[in-house]
């Protein structure tokens, strides 16, 4: 029988960072936290934290964290059958989920407010690029995830949400500049453009489905939804943006389609135009 209090511990670590910061969480000393934490790495013969500023947890220490996670789920779906009186104060359960940062700006936060008004359940958000959300869930470090990654999860279920759409735009300022009325091969390879990070792929895509071409021109590199959109707006480069984001800026003309734009758009002929969105969580 694995010894949950312990583990308690070990999981308010890795969540909060330091010893200390856990102790206060859990309502006891740090010293106490830490003979919880030793008192298991010595039962299991193995190191669950890695010490750090901040701590992190290894490969065990992590598996075990997301079991205690699904246990705490499990216990909570139970609550209507043993009374919510059973369950201790501060016990609350987390659930810890996967998101792109696209959705975060534009659907996910009216669908998870919705959730948490409905459920006794604290959300812990993990950003990551939508094709990569999933890999986090076959780690074992969230329990559902929103993405776009086709291949399935082992032991999970997966609820098609969607598509997000998108546009390729830049101010027109910026067309002027770089492009002068012509979007080609050629002015592609001398217009700056932006990303969001390594892993954005979305610019790439778009110019090789558009333009059979692979950008090599100048990156800006902007880890901000709202940044991408201000620095767009602002002329410093063009992107592929969330239509959902940018269809007033485009419709009031303070933001320009690269073209081929609206067929694009409408018939979904580009890769970058649309992203296939699912939720995938455990099944029970």
């Amino acid at each position: 029988m694995l010894d949950y209090p312990s583990i308690a511990a070990v999981a308010a670590v890795i969540r909060e960072g330091t010893f200390e910061r856990a102790a206060t969480v859990l309502g006891v000393t740090p010293s106490a936290v830490s003979q919880r934490v030793r008192g298991l790495e010595e039962r299991l013969g193995a190191v669950l934290i890695n010490r750090g500023q901040p701590c992190e947890p290894t490969e065990l220490g992590r598996a075990l964290c997301a079991h205690f996670d699904r246990v705490r789920l499990l216990e909570h779906d139970l609550d209507p059958a043993l009374g919510r009186a059973v369950r201790r104060v501060g016990a609350t359960p987390t659930l810890t989920v996967a998101v792109n940062a696209d959705s975060m700006a534009t659907w996910f936060h009216v669908a998870v407010a919705a959730f948490g008004r409905e459920n006794d359940v604290s959300l812990d958000l993990k950003l990551d690029d939508e094709a990569h959300t999933a890999d986090r869930l076959r780690s074992g470090e969230v329990l559902a995830a929103v993405g776009a990654d086709p291949e399935p999860v082992q032991g999970c279920k997966t609820t098609e949400l969607g598509s997000m759409r998108y546009a390729a735009c830049a101010s027109p300022d910026f067309m002027a500049r770089h492009f002068k009325g012509a979007v080609s091969v050629d002015s592609l390879g001398r217009a700056p453009h932006l990303r969001f990070d390594r892993r954005d792929t979305l610019q790439g895509r778009w110019a090789r489905e558009a333009y059979r071409t692979d950008l090599a021109a100048p990156v800006h590199w902007v880890p901000s939804t709202y940044g991408f959109l201000d620095l767009t707006l602002s002329g410093l480069g063009w992107s592929v943006q969330p239509l959902a984001m940018v269809a007033a800026h485009l419709e009031a003309g303070r933001l320009v389609e690269l073209p081929p734009c609206h067929e694009a758009r409408r018939e979904a002929v580009l890769d970058g135009s649309a992203a296939s969105l699912r939720c995938i969580a455990p099944a029970h």
